[in-house]
């Protein structure tokens, strides 16, 4: 009985000492390096790899096209408004607009009477207040065209509406001569190793001595002030030219300075223009005497050529001197005049060899 007693407690020990190596292998579970390392890997990677850039957030197409087309819209408006007052400053003088605009200035004092609805209160106040802008904006433009045009005609027309003096009454008789300066009565060269020289015509000085004695003598040219002054100074040291008038009393047309003899406050009936371009640097070809342009050619008459036909002019003194001029037209009136000249005396002395035969 002892044996079986001592036989139990040994399968009892040995039982416990099974349970107890079993729950030790069970809490420690076997180490797998290989698995281990892989898992390590893939954690540190995935920590060292940057978070995902956020996505850029893109134009709405719809703001763009609006922007685009409000654009559009200010162009095309301010291209049709330069338009609408191109065409009215083509189209209209400053006092026809301002004659239109009346009308509309007396309607932007309306008031609607008292018995009117609050709807024709409103329409009446809405269009008397959009016409008194509209009137505003165009006095501003009136304003400034006027000075624009101001300026332009500063420019453009002669510096005055009567560029001479009124003539004496006991010259009321007396014709203008008008003479260009540049390739008529001298020449200006300029040459690099003596710069600018100027050359009188031959028999300038004849020519004024002579018929300051019949004509009011007159020096109009295209140059400025401060050449035609010295210049004339040193022309006429004898005072024969009366008066001198430079580019501001010229009229400026399609590039060129035209002499307006319209201007010169006097008959035109009575005016003679002597130039070598007179031509083409007049707005009054009808009262203009061509004579050749000169070009420092020594040899050259033309000044003294013109004095008999310029005198005989001045003593005859016809009516209107345009149809006279108009008989010469497209001929050297100099030497034209010498030869009808040559031929009238030879009619007069016939006409007299046959009174004496007749007498006899």
């Amino acid at each position: 009985m002892s044996a079986n007693l001592v036989r139990s407690r040994l399968l009892s020990g040995l039982s416990k000492q099974k349970r107890l190596f079993s729950t030790n292998i069970t809490a420690e579970p076997p180490r797998d390096p290989l698995a281990g390392a892989s898992s390590i890997i893939a954690e540190q990677s995935s920590s060292s790899t940057p978070p995902p850039t956020p996505p850029v957030a893109e134009p709405v197409p719809g703001n763009k096209k609006s922007f685009g087309f409000l654009i559009f819209t200010l162009f095309g408006a301010l291209t049709g408004v330069t338009a609408a007052v191109g065409y009215v400053t083509y189209a209209y003088s400053t006092a026809e607009i301002d004659e239109k605009m009346k009308s509309l200035r007396a309607y932007t004092n309306y008031h609607p009477p008292e018995d009117a609805s609050s709807l024709e209160k409103f329409q009446g106040l809405f269009y008397s207040t959009a016409l008194t802008g509209f009137g505003k904006a165009t006095d501003f433009y009136l304003d400034l065209r006027r000075s624009i045009e101001e300026q332009v005609r500063g420019f453009t027309e002669p510096s005055s509406d009567k560029l001479l003096p009124d003539l004496h009454p006991q010259e009321q008789h007396v014709f203008t001569l008008v003479l260009d300066l540049n390739e008529t009565l001298l020449y200006s060269d300029w040459k690099r190793d003596r710069g600018w020289k100027t050359f009188k015509r031959p028999g300038v000085d004849a020519f004024l001595e002579h018929l300051a004695q019949f004509y009011e003598i007159v020096v109009f040219s295209d140059q400025l002030s401060m050449y035609v002054d010295p210049v004339v100074e040193r022309l006429d040291p004898k005072g024969c030219i009366r008066y001198r008038l430079s580019r501001s009393a010229t009229k400026y047309q399609d590039g060129k300075h035209y002499r307006d003899l319209s201007k010169l406050n006097r008959d035109p009936a009575k005016i003679l223009y002597v130039s070598g371009h007179s031509l083409e640097t007049t707005l009054q070809p009808e009262n203009a005497v061509p004579i050749p342009p000169w070009k420092v050619d020594m040899n050259d008459t033309a000044l003294l050529d013109l004095i008999p036909f310029l005198e005989y002019v001045a003593r005859h003194r016809p009516a209107d001197i345009r149809p006279v001029l108009a008989s010469y037209q497209g001929q050297d009136i100099g030497k034209e005049f010498i030869e009808r000249s040559k031929e009238h005396q030879k009619r007069m002395q016939d006409q007299k060899h046959q009174r004496s035969i007749w007498r006899r």
